[in-house]
């Protein structure tokens, strides 16, 4: 196999041949890497003839057809491009006629080649008016023909069209850029940890509402950002990470805060008395959350409303259905049948249930009446989801809910067994070495094709973006690089064995600002870590926000960056749900914990000299623009006898820096207004660490309820700054 020819292949399918890594060093990638994930986009490299094979078919589908989408931005130069992605598709000789069909609802259809402008199409426009069209989904249709010469009977040479052929396909005219949010600051929570003297053992949606009712009103909040509400395991065991979820597409009936569904109030005495001991319980017990007791409780309680209820069709829940379509549908299948065989993991099923179309699953009616069971949770959370946010807009805030979306969903997710054939096998999502972790990692995400025609238009991608954003005021994209391009890591290699295989940025972004304008949303990506330069250009270009991490904050020299040179469109916090709390750091703790687990890229010596270097020169900024009293000296000698006493200080003053900074939004983590120490996630431990498993609780580890925190007023976050 000639490696210029599979170089040349792998560029065509968006595979990165070379890569600068975090030195800015040129890396070569080996073909073994190559002939990996090309196979995982299902592209045949088993010989040179293959690959030759190939490359032609590549050229032959570009030219043959349209995409299955088209995305262009309203900035005034619409027509034009959407000309030049039709001409670059014509053969030699070949000429087009095209139309817009305005505001096309079938675009989530399949194609209708054979429609025509004629009578009575009055939505349909010429191609020069597209200018004209507003934002939003519409339909191309294109007909397409080549010239040919004829003789006359008179001798004479003329030119005839033959060769007819009718294509459409879906365009959408996306926002030119989202509109910059208020500037406002919010607390970033871990849902989950954020619990209630009702609760069931777990932060719940009605925390949630409970919590941002009371920092918008008491502190003048204007959002609360949280961790992904993703559906999980339907049986146990439940994953306790948010960002390992099985589905992307719909929350988990874990969060549903039982009493407030309509159903219990119409349970018996009995019932109610058992099922409030149970929650009881579950409130009382100490240590580590646990997801499966908590699950196992609250499917009981779900069970007995559901019989009462029984199976009756109600308006509300019709439309819920409608809207939904065939994603609930399927979604709910899988958790039927996941519960029937006792785990999640769809590889591990019989091989007739392994796909959604055997008729071992599509004509079961057994499997199709316990998806109601799991569409009335879902029904039941949009309810609960929605109310959240009208009760942070009743608090006056300005943008409320902000929901996380995950990178992925790991190999035998619902997502997986979904939408199959779209994701990619024998490969993984990571991260390639960097400065923070330098063997790299592999988070077990299994990578969507999005260049497969069965998804090209993106609905999924969509359908997750518009489900988040329905019920709230914006999202966070957890990892931005997402959408530009993603490290795959063959199955059995090692994190830096991988290579970048780059998505459609354009199309990713004009689907995510187009589901925000619809919302009327804010959206922020996670631009850290070995980002392109480009990607923060392009996100800031459409209107998305991007991260600023205290911590990372750095000049060029290695010196904490000064405020007024931060980012205006970001989202500033001190760190995230990856790294220690704000009272843990100053501390160390954070080396101490990774030198036990054997995650420290140099010695214990090496790394707490590098942290006092760090933290001194913070200390130092923060006190010379009159953030901290106390000279840095004073309290560095403090912390290495192990004070605490300058603890509420140092979080004060960190906070007050970031209302000095230009940005937009100003995130305060709930662990660190409380003054926790843990972290809520080690990277690179699974049961090494109690991962996704801390509740909410102050630095003597007792735990914090938000009962706790109404009633106690506001914490001191902000001294001198103000947003």
């Amino acid at each position: 196999m000639g490696d210029d020819e599979l170089a040349r292949l792998a560029g065509l399918h968006g595979v990165a041949t070379r890569y600068a890594d975090w030195r800015g060093r040129e890396v070569a990638v080996s073909r073994d890497t190559l002939v990996a994930v090309l196979r995982a986009l299902a592209v045949d490299v088993s010989s040179p003839a293959a690959v030759r094979d190939a490359l032609e078919r590549h050229g032959e589908r570009r030219r043959s057809g349209l995409p299955n989408l088209i995305v262009r931005r309203s900035d005034g130069a619409v027509t034009d491009r959407v000309l030049a992605a039709l001409r670059s598709r014509l053969r030699p000789g070949e000429h087009f006629e095209a139309w817009i069909e305005v505001g096309a609802e079938e675009v989530l259809m399949p194609p209708r080649a054979d429609a025509r402008p004629g009578a009575g199409a009055a939505a349909f426009r010429p191609l020069a008016e597209l200018a004209d069209v507003p934002d939003g989904w519409h339909r191309l249709r294109v007909r397409r023909s080549s010239e040919g010469t004829f003789r006359s009977p008179d001798g004479r040479l003329g030119r005839t069209r033959r060769g007819e052929r009718a294509v459409d396909t879906a365009l959408l005219v996306a926002p030119a850029s989202l509109a910059p949010p208020p500037r406002t600051w919010g607390f970033t929570a871990q849902l989950y940890s954020v619990r209630s003297s009702s609760s069931w053992g777990l932060g719940d949606l009605r925390d949630l509402a409970d919590l941002a009712a009371w920092s918008g009103r008491a502190l003048g909040a204007g959002f609360v950002l949280v961790n992904p509400l993703h559906a999980t395991e339907p049986v146990p065991p439940v994953g306790p990470s948010p960002y390992a979820p099985m589905s992307r597409r719909f929350p988990s009936p874990i969060y549903l805060r039982v009493e407030d569904m309509p159903e219990y109030a119409a349970l018996p005495p009995a019932d109610r008395e058992r099922f409030a001991a149970m929650a009881a319980d579950l409130r009382a017990r100490g240590g580590p959350l646990d997801r499966d007791a908590v699950w196992t409780a609250k499917l009981a309680a779900f069970e007995a409303m559901y019989r009462l209820r029984g199976h009756r069709s109600e308006p509300e829940l019709d439309e819920f259905r409608r809207r939904e379509g065939d994603a609930a549908e399927a979604f709910t299948v899988w958790c039927a049948v996941a519960e029937e065989q006792g785990t999640a993991d769809w590889r591990r099923w019989p091989a007739h249930l392994r796909n959604r179309g055997n008729p071992a699953v599509a004509d079961d009616m057994g499997y199709h009446v316990r998806a109601r069971f799991y569409e009335w949770l879902l029904w039941r959370l949009d309810e609960q989801l929605a109310s959240a946010q009208r009760t942070a807009e009743d608090a006056g805030m300005p943008v409320g809910i902000v929901h996380d979306l995950a990178v992925g969903a790991p190999h035998g997710s619902a997502d997986a067994w979904v939408f199959g054939g779209s994701l990619a096998h024998g490969v993984s999502v990571g991260a390639p070495p960097d400065e923070f972790n330098q063997r790299g990692q592999d988070w077990g995400l299994q990578p969507w094709r999005w260049r497969d025609s069965g998804v090209e238009d993106y609905r999924p991608f969509r359908e997750m973006a518009a489900s988040a954003l329905r019920h709230g005021g914006g999202v966070r994209l957890d990892h931005a690089m997402q959408v530009s391009r993603l490290w795959w890591i063959p199955e059995g290699a090692s994190p830096a064995e991988g290579t970048y295989v780059r998505q459609d940025r354009d199309a990713l972004l004009a689907c995510l600002t187009w589901e925000a304008r619809r919302f009327g949303g804010v959206v922020v990506g996670e631009d850290l870590g070995t980002v392109e330069p480009e990607v923060r250009e392009a996100l800031a270009d459409h209107g998305v926000l991007g991260t600023s991490l205290l911590w990372f904050e750095r000049g060029a020299d290695g010196r904490p960056k000064p405020a007024k040179r931060w980012r205006e469109l970001s989202l500033a916090t001190v760190g995230s749900h990856d790294m220690p709390t704000i009272t843990g750091f100053v501390h160390g703790d954070h080396i101490g914990l990774r030198d036990r687990l054997g995650l420290l890229a140099h010695s214990r010596a090496e790394e707490e000299d590098d942290h006092r270097r760090q933290l001194s020169g913070w200390l130092a900024l923060l006190h010379d623009e009159n953030l901290l009293d106390a000279p840095p000296d004073q309290i560095m000698r403090a912390l290495a006898e192990g004070s605490a006493d300058y603890d509420e200080d140092i979080v004060t003053a960190l906070h007050d820096f970031l209302t000095t900074t230009p940005a937009r939004l100003i995130g305060i983590s709930l662990a660190d207004a409380v003054g926790e120490r843990r972290t809520q996630n080690q990277p690179g431990t699974t049961d090494e660490y109690p991962n996704w498993r801390i509740p909410l609780a102050g630095a003597d580890g007792v735990p914090v309820l938000l009962d706790d925190l109404q009633a106690g007023g506001a914490p001191r976050l902000f001294r001198r700054g103000s947003t």
